[in-house]
């Protein structure tokens, strides 16, 4: 099945079908770990939450195992579906073939969970199940002729030439949505963005007037409310581009995602009305407010307190960490502790606070509101704050849904939709680095030839523009689960893991074929590599979402 620079039509379906098969064999793999798996930390017919941190890296391990087999899953539809219009061609084949054979490998070898971490079918107790996978006819055909030298080399020369995969979604509208946000991007955010990150400013007010204009901020919004009422899909191809010209510009939308969502599902009809308009019209910018200084991701031991007075208002009193766009911001979603006498979640209520936006010369206006900046390495043009609230006070109205103790539950509701976002501002990011180490590569000349031309260089672009081509269809089948209005905590978490591994991967790499320029302030890509690092931390660290895939796979009566 060994893949030419430019194969025939035949070869193209001999690789397809070769991994169709691949694909059954690996999912029966994942079966037989999984089994495993839920055997080792069940007592009885129960899981046991002690076995399962106890057997924490094997979770994860199944985890990161079955991100992957999705993930391959997702690159085959991916080429199913340009083929059937036609629009695939020898390029798209080398993808599948150079992403099965790695991939693969990686599953039976050794999945990096982190730099230095590495999961092996032996970690699983899997050994067996890893000796059938292997032997099986197709997974070894793709191991031997897949992700080969010879391959890596036809599609860097592709790239080298100016192609890239079909990013052909299908749909007439979310192409054009791609095409319109690509142009902004280009023409306003590319040419500033590391300006705007080395002088460490915001994103300036007419861009956010000029991504209003475009409804970057109701995307999701139904257009009861002014919004365009259109698909979480769509939201991933918004993200996606204004990212890849800057982090902090696809960033931007996140804010109002997780309101509008958090509002939309839960508010009343009189806290939609009031702020979701707002918010789709890019007047009103909210904040998110979760995090405290000494809990991190475990937001059930909260501290933070609201009180409610005599009148209907309450008084907000404690700490928050890590709350991106504080200062501008108009409204906040703070999830505080209603019911100091309810430990753990069921004590937190979420409110809508209202706030002043800040100014140069004063950050916080408000009474009872103070902030000092947190700085930060990259993921600029925000701006990261510790907030203090002193008897801060909020609005009768404020508690969002008028529920008491469901703060906690409207959270989690949003996460599958912010989780998304994340994994489509991480495949922007990783496309971005792909840019900068392909340009580099072809224009940087070293013993009189273009860097292009070595082989080590070539791997790791031919590896760069595989994975993000697997990370953003992974995002994109997140998103069409959500959009299908099923839990999707599963998928989410997936697309994140591996969107955000895949811009780390693609920005150190392409920091290497800079050599020392990518050491340099001066080169774009130094501050790639500082927001790419971040993507693995916020909305819920890798180990977070390791956790709520491994969790789910063992909750699933079986896997498909």
């Amino acid at each position: 099945m060994t893949v030419s620079p430019t194969p025939t039509a035949t070869g193209d379906a001999t690789a397809v079908a070769s991994a169709t098969t691949a694909l059954v064999a690996a999912r029966e793999y994942l079966r037989r770990a999984r089994d495993i798996t839920l055997k080792a930390v069940s007592e009885g017919a129960k899981v046991d939450s002690a076995r399962v941190e106890t057997e924490q890296r094997r979770l994860h391990g199944l985890a990161w195992t079955a991100t992957a087999v999705e993930s391959m899953e997702q690159l085959l539809a991916w080429h199913s579906r340009i083929a059937a219009h036609g629009a695939s061609d020898a390029g798209e084949s080398l993808v599948v073939c150079i992403g099965f054979g790695e991939y693969l490998a990686q599953i039976l070898g050794g999945l990096p969970m982190s730099q230095n971490e590495l999961v092996r079918p032996a970690d699983l107790n899997a050994g067996e199940a890893a000796d059938l996978l292997r032997a099986h006819p197709a997974v070894r055909d793709l191991l031997e002729h897949g992700n080969t030298a010879h391959n890596r080399a036809a599609l860097a020369r592709r790239m080298a030439e100016g192609w890239f995969p079909n990013e052909s979604l299908g749909e007439d509208t979310l192409d054009s949505i791609r095409a319109q946000i690509r142009r902004f991007t280009h023409e306003r955010i590319a040419p500033n963005a590391h300006a705007w990150h080395l002088q460490d400013a915001l994103i300036p007010d007419e861009i956010v007037a000029e991504m209003a204009e475009l409804g970057v901020f109701g995307v999701c919004i139904s257009p009861e409310y002014g919004g365009l009422g259109l698909s979480k899909l769509a939201m991933c191809v918004v993200s996606e581009e204004l990212s890849r010209g800057w982090i902090a510009a696809g960033s931007l939308g996140t804010r109002s995602e997780i309101a509008a969502e958090l509002i939309g599902a839960n508010g009343t009809p009189e806290q939609r009305n009031r702020w979701l308009p707002g918010i789709a019209a890019g007047k009103i910018l909210p904040t998110a407010v979760f995090t405290e200084p000494a809990q991190g991701s475990d937001l059930g031991s909260l501290t933070t307190r609201a009180r409610r007075l005599a009148d209907g208002t309450w008084r907000v009193d404690g700490a928050k960490t890590w709350i991106t766009h504080a200062s501008r911001s108009d409204l906040m979603t703070v999830l505080v502790r209603t019911d100091p006498g309810t430990p753990g979640y069921g004590g937190l209520s979420m409110l809508l606070a209202p706030k002043a936006r800040g100014t140069a010369t004063a950050a916080f206006p408000d009474p009872g509101l103070s902030g000092s900046e947190i700085g930060v390495l990259g993921y600029r043009g925000m701006r990261e704050y510790v907030l203090s609230f002193d008897e801060f006070a909020v609005p009768a109205d404020g508690l969002l849904g008028a529920q008491t103790g469901s703060g906690f539950r409207q959270l989690m509701k949003s996460f599958e939709g912010a989780r998304i976002q994340t994994a489509a501002r991480a495949v922007g990011v990783a496309r971005k680095a792909l840019d900068l180490g392909l340009s580099y590569a072809l224009e940087r000349r070293q013993f009189a030839k273009p860097l292009i031309a070595f082989p080590r260089i070539s791997d790791k672009l031919a590896l760069m523009v595989v994975e993000t081509i697997i990370a953003r269809e992974l995002s994109y089948f997140a998103a069409r689960a959500k959009d299908a209005g099923t839990r999707c905590d599963i998928e989410a978490g997936m697309a994140k893991l591996l969107a955000a591994r895949v811009a780390w991967s693609n920005a150190d790499a392409a920091v290497q074929i800079h050599g020392g320029n990518g050491y340099s302030l001066e080169y774009e890509i130094s501050r790639v590599l500082c927001d790419a690092r971040i993507l693995n931390i916020f909305e819920g660290a890798a180990e977070i979402q390791a956790n709520v895939v491994g969790r789910g796979l063992l909750s699933r009566s079986r896997i498909e």
